[in-house]
């Protein structure tokens, strides 16, 4: 009887003969299973196809040359990035300065990234080995033996690489690689003198007893009777348009939102009672998060969003922190009105405004 007649048998066995196997669903019926009779071959790897510099004595010096020129060339581009930083410097209130600094100093670390980046791409594809192979994974350790093999097999790869006689390409790379950081650290020299207090920078601001609230950028003071219910205005120091210089840094610091609600809104600690003028509001336009601009006021919850992070401040109480990743409050600027009916600062902010991490140590 052959196979055939075997599976029309009433009664017959036929689990051994092309039964299909059902591996996820051990239950599935007959005629759910798929049997596959003509899988693709594995085609293997293809042939190993030589290098110029594999074949060529004179082409693999060649290639070793250009790889160790790129990377003397990325410590070129390192120390010119340095060199820029010091030669051509920043000076307040001339944007052409702006322009070189950022031109010369964007050139050498352009170079720096430039040679190392090509140099090891070049270094990879015409001098180390290129022939394929399969790194079979396994899920657990390895046993001790396989520890050893791959300590061998750092140890070929070195000499495969040649790291370790090709000195000049070790040396070159040694020295792009030490290089490549300093322009860092010397531009992070700029980011706030070092002989102030980053603290009291941000503590002291243009807003001072009886410096009235004007219109962002007109400069046009504002009257109390000019805030609407519910309206929301930036506002910033007047005379700060009059400054020669410094006036951006300034700005930045002393930049607020002015906000008008009900005066039975407003839940202020005893200290904060008079801090506000008939449901008026005033408060730190930067997030105490990382500094970003908050710049979106929703009506109907009465909240303040940080757009950069999504930080909320609750502005009946205070700008606490609702929502996000802000650390505390928004600093409140206590106001009042003069004579006139203009809306004046009683004083400057009385914490640090900008990000949280300039209060801490």
């Amino acid at each position: 009887m052959d196979e055939r007649e075997a599976e029309d048998e009433p009664g017959s066995d036929s689990s051994d003969v092309d039964q299909p196997q059902t591996v996820d669903q051990p239950d599935a019926s007959g005629g759910t299973a798929v049997v596959v009779r003509d899988a693709v071959a594995d085609p293997g790897l293809p042939p190993h196809r030589e290098r110029v510099t594999d074949l060529h004595s004179g082409a693999e010096r060649r290639a070793e040359r250009t790889v160790y020129t790129l990377f003397y060339l990325s410590l070129v581009g390192s120390i010119f990035a340095i060199i820029a930083y010091m030669a051509f410097p920043i000076i307040p209130e001339d944007p052409g300065s702006v322009r070189l600094n950022n031109l010369y100093i964007g050139l050498g670390l352009t170079l720096a990234l430039l040679g190392l980046g090509i140099g090891a791409v070049h270094w990879g594809k015409t001098l180390m080995p290129n022939r394929e192979g399969i790194d079979e994974r396994h899920p657990i350790r390895g046993a001790g033996e396989t520890r050893e093999r791959a300590v061998e097999i750092f140890q070929e790869a070195n000499e495969e690489s040649g790291i370790g006689r090709r000195t000049l390409i070790r040396n070159s790379l040694l020295a792009a690689l030490i290089a490549f950081p300093l322009p860092a650290v010397v531009l992070f020299r700029g980011l706030a003198p070092m002989d102030t207090d980053p603290s009291a920078l941000l503590r002291q601001t243009l807003w001072t007893t009886g410096t009235r609230l004007a219109r962002d950028p007109s400069g046009t003071p504002i009257k109390a009777a000019d805030v609407t219910l519910g309206s929301a205005f930036q506002v910033i120091p007047e005379g700060l348009q009059d400054l020669e210089r410094g006036r951006l840094e300034e700005k930045a610091k002393s930049a607020v939102l002015l906000i008008r609600l009900g005066p039975e809104e407003i839940n202020a600690t005893p200290e904060r009672k008079d801090w506000s003028y008939d449901g008026i509001v005033a408060y730190s336009k930067i997030c105490t998060h990382v500094g970003c601009p908050v710049a979106l006021y929703e009506q109907r919850t009465k909240r303040l969003l940080c757009p950069c992070h999504q930080s909320q401040f609750d502005v009946p109480n205070q700008c606490a922190v609702v929502f996000g990743p802000a650390a505390r409050p928004l600093p409140q600027l206590p106001i009042t009105v003069d004579e006139e009916g203009f809306l004046i600062a009683q004083s400057d902010f009385t914490e640090p405004i900008g990000p949280s991490f300039w209060e801490r140590g």
